[in-house]
């Protein structure tokens, strides 16, 4: 009866559940042992717009010649099907030219989406989905500090892991009460640019990589720590995503991603893993910032690996910042959650083999280190 009053307390203000054990996770993995991936259509590109709480983003990296990496997202998300909130946010990190960060975060008014759900549109921002369902179309004047209009077209075949990239929580498989969902298109031609007050940010004729993400419920209850890269160089494109739920589902991990080149899918899957070979710490928000990080994909006849110093990091974003101090201590006190971010981008050198043979190439890697509870 006690752990009943505590799951309806949690599903209501989101403090900490019960402890199910990792019985009570349907994760993605299990799937990838039959389906390792499946390759996305037109139909996969559809927003799921629940009803109940979740947070559902299209989120979009473009990395320019000049060493510039891009960021444009939408967030929509739903709290306990009472609100529901859009909003544009958009980055440009210069980590060769150590400059400042540029970061916008604006809310999405008068948000829609089309009958299909393919394209989201609100005033002056909105994400369109073209016909054939192989690009979109970025755009937003909502500030006017970043100005966006770039168009992302996908050089390699998107990809979920398993049969639809998805894992289910609760103990009843029948029924799930969450869920997390990640697809992902690797690999993108891109086109325009980002338009700031300092002049604009071209990137034309470079990669861009673009993920949707569902988290079906609420988002310290599906994880408590995550890590991302995605590495971008002439030849490849690799995505990684890893996440550890919290103890009440067993600190289970579960891991997806791949490696695409021009047209091919050369290992997707979730035979993953992401380690902190080093640790630096941060003593502001007391979590174990990484200093050096090991990423490897390991499938059939595929090996691949990408390891070394995440270098001076980024940002550090502290998730909550915006939230009034008596919120964020009971929040902290009552669920144990201090969320921060941790970004990178190192030059790094991805090292593959396949079928025997070995091949290298250095590129970029935007890599993300979160610590939530």
């Amino acid at each position: 009866m006690m752990n009943w009053a505590k799951q309806q307390l949690a599903n209501v203000v989101g403090t900490e559940e019960p402890i199910y054990g990792p019985s009570a996770i349907q994760a993605v993995t299990e799937q990838a042992k039959e389906v390792p991936y499946t390759e996305m259509t037109k139909e996969d590109l559809r927003w799921t717009i629940m009803d109940s709480t979740n947070v559902e983003t299209h989120t979009f990296y473009f990395m320019s010649q000049q060493g510039h990496i891009g960021m444009a997202q939408v967030i929509y998300s739903n709290v306990g099907g009472i609100r529901t909130t859009a909003q544009f946010n958009s980055k440009i990190f210069y980590p060769d030219q150590k400059l400042p960060n540029l970061w916008c975060c604006d809310p999405a008014e008068g948000w829609a989406f089309d009958e299909e759900k393919f394209t989201f549109q609100a005033d002056n921002c909105g994400i369109e989905l073209s016909e054939d369902g192989n690009s979109y179309r970025i755009t937003s004047s909502t500030n006017p500090d970043c100005v966006v209009d770039i168009t992302v077209t996908r050089n390699a075949p998107g990809f979920v892991v398993g049969k639809n990239g998805t894992s289910f929580f609760g103990p009843d498989s029948k029924n799930p009460w969450g869920s997390m969902k990640h697809a992902f298109w690797p690999r993108c031609k891109v086109e325009g640019s980002m338009v700031t007050k300092d002049g604009e940010v071209d990137f034309t004729g470079n990669t861009g990589f673009f993920a949707h993400a569902l988290q079906g419920m609420k988002p310290h209850h599906a994880a408590s720590r995550w890590n991302f890269v995605n590495f971008q160089s002439p030849t490849y494109s690799a995505v990684m995503m890893e996440y550890t739920t919290p103890p009440s589902y067993g600190s289970t991990v579960v891991n997806v991603g791949g490696i695409v080149t021009d047209g091919k899918i050369l290992y997707a899957g979730a035979t993953n893993s992401a380690k902190h070979t080093a640790i630096k710490g941060d003593p502001d928000s007391g979590w174990p910032e990484p200093g050096s990080a090991c990423f490897e994909w390991k499938g059939s006849g595929f090996d691949a690996e990408l390891t070394g110093s995440l270098g001076e990091r980024l940002d550090r974003i502290d998730v909550m910042g915006e939230v009034p101090r008596f919120v964020k201590q009971f929040v902290a006190g009552a669920v144990g959650m201090k969320p921060y971010i941790f970004q990178y981008a190192p030059r790094l050198t991805l090292k593959i083999t396949e079928n025997g043979q070995q091949k290298e190439e250095e590129g970029r890697a935007f890599s993300e280190a979160t610590f939530i509870s």
